[in-house]
Protein backbone atom coordinates (compact mmCIF):
# COMPACT_ATOMS: atom_id res chain seq x y z
CA UNK A 1 0.00 0.00 0.00
CA UNK A 2 1.60 3.64 -0.62
CA UNK A 3 1.73 6.11 1.14
CA UNK A 4 -1.25 8.26 -0.11
CA UNK A 5 -3.44 5.06 0.12
CA UNK A 6 -2.06 4.71 3.98
CA UNK A 7 -2.78 8.33 4.53
CA UNK A 8 -6.04 8.40 2.74
CA UNK A 9 -6.91 5.09 5.44
CA UNK A 10 -6.21 6.86 8.18
CA UNK A 11 -7.91 10.25 7.59
CA UNK A 12 -11.09 7.81 6.69
CA UNK A 13 -10.66 6.08 9.88
CA UNK A 14 -10.10 9.63 11.71
CA UNK A 15 -13.53 10.51 9.63
CA UNK A 16 -15.48 7.19 11.55
CA UNK A 17 -14.08 7.73 14.96
CA UNK A 18 -14.81 11.81 15.20
CA UNK A 19 -18.08 10.80 14.09
CA UNK A 20 -18.75 8.22 16.48
CA UNK A 21 -17.60 10.53 19.35
CA UNK A 22 -20.10 12.66 18.21
CA UNK A 23 -23.02 11.05 17.88
CA UNK A 24 -22.50 9.90 21.53
CA UNK A 25 -22.40 13.07 22.66
CA UNK A 26 -25.41 13.87 20.32
CA UNK A 27 -27.14 10.90 21.89
CA UNK A 28 -26.48 12.13 25.48
CA UNK A 29 -27.41 15.36 24.57
CA UNK A 30 -31.10 14.14 23.37
CA UNK A 31 -31.29 12.35 26.35
CA UNK A 32 -30.75 14.63 29.14
CA UNK A 33 -32.00 18.03 26.76
CA UNK A 34 -35.37 17.52 28.36
CA UNK A 35 -34.33 17.90 32.12
CA UNK A 36 -32.36 20.88 31.15
CA UNK A 37 -34.16 22.37 33.65
CA UNK A 38 -33.43 20.36 36.58
CA UNK A 39 -30.22 19.74 35.62
CA UNK A 40 -29.56 23.90 35.66
CA UNK A 41 -31.14 24.06 39.66
CA UNK A 42 -29.17 21.17 40.57
CA UNK A 43 -25.92 22.77 39.09
CA UNK A 44 -27.31 25.89 41.08
CA UNK A 45 -28.26 24.63 44.40
CA UNK A 46 -25.04 24.86 46.64
CA UNK A 47 -25.58 28.94 45.72
CA UNK A 48 -29.11 28.76 46.39
CA UNK A 49 -28.60 26.96 49.87
CA UNK A 50 -26.47 29.86 51.12
CA UNK A 51 -28.17 32.45 49.69
CA UNK A 52 -29.83 34.83 52.17
CA UNK A 53 -33.75 34.63 52.72
CA UNK A 54 -35.83 35.74 49.86
CA UNK A 55 -32.75 36.32 47.57
CA UNK A 56 -33.18 34.27 44.15
CA UNK A 57 -31.10 34.09 41.16
CA UNK A 58 -32.12 36.71 38.17
CA UNK A 59 -31.73 36.44 34.28
CA UNK A 60 -30.28 39.68 32.69
CA UNK A 61 -31.04 38.58 29.04
CA UNK A 62 -33.97 37.63 27.37
CA UNK A 63 -33.15 34.56 26.66
CA UNK A 64 -30.98 33.57 29.36
CA UNK A 65 -33.55 31.21 30.92
CA UNK A 66 -33.56 29.08 27.83
CA UNK A 67 -29.97 29.50 26.73
CA UNK A 68 -28.17 29.00 29.79
CA UNK A 69 -29.59 25.69 30.54
CA UNK A 70 -29.16 24.23 27.18
CA UNK A 71 -25.76 25.52 27.66
CA UNK A 72 -25.14 22.93 30.48
CA UNK A 73 -26.73 20.32 28.50
CA UNK A 74 -24.27 21.01 26.20
CA UNK A 75 -21.34 20.85 28.07
CA UNK A 76 -22.49 18.06 30.60
CA UNK A 77 -23.36 15.66 27.77
CA UNK A 78 -19.47 16.11 26.50
CA UNK A 79 -18.83 15.38 30.36
CA UNK A 80 -20.94 12.20 30.52
CA UNK A 81 -19.49 10.92 26.61
CA UNK A 82 -15.87 11.06 27.78
CA UNK A 83 -15.26 7.45 28.09
CA UNK A 84 -16.21 6.32 24.42
CA UNK A 85 -14.58 10.11 23.18
CA UNK A 86 -11.45 8.44 24.53
CA UNK A 87 -12.40 4.57 24.02
CA UNK A 88 -12.69 6.11 19.74
CA UNK A 89 -9.63 8.51 20.47
CA UNK A 90 -7.65 4.97 21.64
CA UNK A 91 -9.04 2.70 19.31
CA UNK A 92 -7.52 5.48 16.55
CA UNK A 93 -4.07 5.22 18.26
CA UNK A 94 -3.73 1.83 19.46
CA UNK A 95 -2.87 0.03 16.09
CA UNK A 96 0.70 2.30 16.06
CA UNK A 97 1.89 1.42 19.48
CA UNK A 98 3.99 -1.10 21.23
CA UNK A 99 2.31 -3.64 23.61
CA UNK A 100 4.29 -2.68 26.60
CA UNK A 101 3.14 1.23 25.44
CA UNK A 102 -0.56 -0.29 25.09
CA UNK A 103 -0.50 -1.78 28.85
CA UNK A 104 0.65 1.84 30.07
CA UNK A 105 -1.79 4.06 27.62
CA UNK A 106 -5.30 1.77 28.30
CA UNK A 107 -4.80 2.45 31.99
CA UNK A 108 -4.00 5.74 31.95
CA UNK A 109 -7.00 6.71 29.79
CA UNK A 110 -9.44 5.24 32.86
CA UNK A 111 -7.28 6.91 35.08
CA UNK A 112 -7.71 10.07 33.56
CA UNK A 113 -11.49 9.70 32.98
CA UNK A 114 -11.92 8.28 36.67
CA UNK A 115 -9.74 11.62 37.90
CA UNK A 116 -11.29 14.22 35.39
CA UNK A 117 -14.84 13.21 37.02
CA UNK A 118 -13.48 13.12 40.62
CA UNK A 119 -12.01 16.71 40.25
CA UNK A 120 -15.57 17.84 38.99
CA UNK A 121 -16.77 16.66 42.11
CA UNK A 122 -14.40 17.60 44.60
CA UNK A 123 -15.13 20.82 42.77
CA UNK A 124 -19.34 20.56 43.80
CA UNK A 125 -19.42 18.71 46.86
CA UNK A 126 -16.55 20.25 48.66
CA UNK A 127 -15.65 23.91 46.72
CA UNK A 128 -18.79 25.23 45.71
CA UNK A 129 -20.38 24.92 49.47
CA UNK A 130 -17.04 26.72 50.91
CA UNK A 131 -17.23 29.52 48.62
CA UNK A 132 -20.78 30.51 48.17
CA UNK A 133 -20.85 30.67 51.85
CA UNK A 134 -18.02 32.96 51.92
CA UNK A 135 -19.10 34.66 49.52
CA UNK A 136 -22.39 35.36 50.85
CA UNK A 137 -21.13 36.75 54.21
CA UNK A 138 -18.98 38.93 53.38
CA UNK A 139 -21.53 40.99 51.09
CA UNK A 140 -21.84 44.91 52.68
CA UNK A 141 -24.26 45.82 54.64
CA UNK A 142 -27.25 46.66 52.06
CA UNK A 143 -26.37 44.89 48.86
CA UNK A 144 -28.79 42.20 47.74
CA UNK A 145 -27.12 39.23 46.09
CA UNK A 146 -28.85 38.59 43.44
CA UNK A 147 -26.55 36.42 40.68
CA UNK A 148 -26.98 36.11 36.98
CA UNK A 149 -27.43 32.24 35.51
CA UNK A 150 -25.48 33.28 32.75
CA UNK A 151 -22.84 34.41 35.12
CA UNK A 152 -23.01 31.59 37.48
CA UNK A 153 -23.23 29.15 34.77
CA UNK A 154 -19.64 30.58 33.69
CA UNK A 155 -18.01 30.35 36.69
CA UNK A 156 -19.05 27.19 37.65
CA UNK A 157 -17.61 25.73 34.62
CA UNK A 158 -14.50 27.22 34.36
CA UNK A 159 -14.18 25.77 38.05
CA UNK A 160 -15.14 22.41 36.88
CA UNK A 161 -12.72 22.58 34.03
CA UNK A 162 -9.54 24.10 36.28
CA UNK A 163 -10.56 21.13 38.49
CA UNK A 164 -10.87 18.69 36.91
CA UNK A 165 -7.89 19.59 34.61
CA UNK A 166 -6.05 19.80 37.95
CA UNK A 167 -6.63 16.51 39.10
CA UNK A 168 -4.38 14.85 35.90
CA UNK A 169 -1.55 15.58 37.36
CA UNK A 170 -0.63 12.40 38.39
CA UNK A 171 -1.32 10.95 34.85
CA UNK A 172 1.29 13.71 33.98
CA UNK A 173 3.91 12.61 35.94
CA UNK A 174 3.42 8.88 35.24
CA UNK A 175 3.88 9.99 31.33
CA UNK A 176 7.06 11.64 32.01
CA UNK A 177 8.91 9.20 34.24
CA UNK A 178 7.78 6.72 32.04
CA UNK A 179 8.96 8.80 28.81
CA UNK A 180 12.42 10.19 30.72
CA UNK A 181 11.56 13.65 30.72
CA UNK A 182 12.22 13.57 34.61
CA UNK A 183 12.40 11.08 37.09
CA UNK A 184 10.74 10.87 40.64
CA UNK A 185 13.69 11.69 41.95
CA UNK A 186 14.50 14.55 40.23
CA UNK A 187 10.69 15.70 40.90
CA UNK A 188 11.47 15.26 44.94
CA UNK A 189 14.19 17.77 44.51
CA UNK A 190 11.82 20.31 43.41
CA UNK A 191 9.13 19.82 46.12
CA UNK A 192 9.70 23.47 47.35
CA UNK A 193 9.35 24.79 43.76
CA UNK A 194 6.57 22.36 42.81
CA UNK A 195 4.36 23.79 46.35
CA UNK A 196 4.64 27.48 45.40
CA UNK A 197 3.57 26.76 41.43
CA UNK A 198 0.68 25.28 42.43
CA UNK A 199 0.17 27.89 44.16
CA UNK A 200 0.39 30.51 41.63
CA UNK A 201 -1.71 28.35 39.44
CA UNK A 202 -4.62 28.10 41.54
CA UNK A 203 -4.68 31.84 41.73
CA UNK A 204 -4.75 31.66 37.58
CA UNK A 205 -7.32 29.13 37.27
CA UNK A 206 -9.86 30.16 40.02
CA UNK A 207 -11.68 32.98 40.68
CA UNK A 208 -9.31 35.64 42.32
CA UNK A 209 -10.24 34.63 46.13
CA UNK A 210 -8.62 32.67 48.59
CA UNK A 211 -10.75 30.04 49.19
CA UNK A 212 -10.74 28.71 45.82
CA UNK A 213 -7.65 29.20 45.15
CA UNK A 214 -6.30 27.39 48.39
CA UNK A 215 -8.73 24.69 47.48
CA UNK A 216 -7.53 23.73 44.45
CA UNK A 217 -3.33 24.48 45.13
CA UNK A 218 -3.65 22.07 48.38
CA UNK A 219 -5.66 18.58 46.07
CA UNK A 220 -2.80 19.30 43.30
CA UNK A 221 0.01 19.21 45.66
CA UNK A 222 -1.09 15.93 47.11
CA UNK A 223 -1.86 14.35 43.67
CA UNK A 224 1.64 15.56 42.54
CA UNK A 225 2.32 13.48 45.73
CA UNK A 226 0.69 10.93 44.56
CA UNK A 227 1.82 11.30 40.74
CA UNK A 228 5.67 11.15 41.87
CA UNK A 229 4.98 7.67 43.94
CA UNK A 230 3.25 5.87 41.02
CA UNK A 231 5.93 7.51 38.63
CA UNK A 232 8.30 5.26 40.44
CA UNK A 233 6.70 2.15 39.47
CA UNK A 234 7.18 3.15 35.47
CA UNK A 235 10.69 4.98 35.34
CA UNK A 236 13.58 2.65 33.87
CA UNK A 237 16.54 2.78 36.13
CA UNK A 238 18.93 3.44 33.65
CA UNK A 239 16.93 6.82 33.44
CA UNK A 240 18.30 7.42 36.32
CA UNK A 241 21.37 7.55 35.44
CA UNK A 242 20.84 9.52 32.13
CA UNK A 243 19.69 12.48 34.37
CA UNK A 244 22.44 12.38 36.30
CA UNK A 245 24.90 12.79 33.69
CA UNK A 246 23.29 15.34 31.70
CA UNK A 247 24.70 18.58 32.34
Amino acid sequence: MSDSQTLFSHLVELRSRLLKALLAVLLVFISLAYFAQDLYHLLATPLLEVMPTGAQMIATDVASPFFAPFKLTMVLSFFVAIPVVLYQAWGFIAPGLYRNEKRLIAPLLVCSTLLFYGGIAFAYYVVFPLAFAFFTSVAPEGVTISTDINSYLDFVLKLFFAFGMSFQIPVAIILMCWTGVTTPRALREKRPYVIVGVFVIGMLLTPPDVISQTLLAVPMWLLFELGVLAGSLYYRPEQETEHQDSP
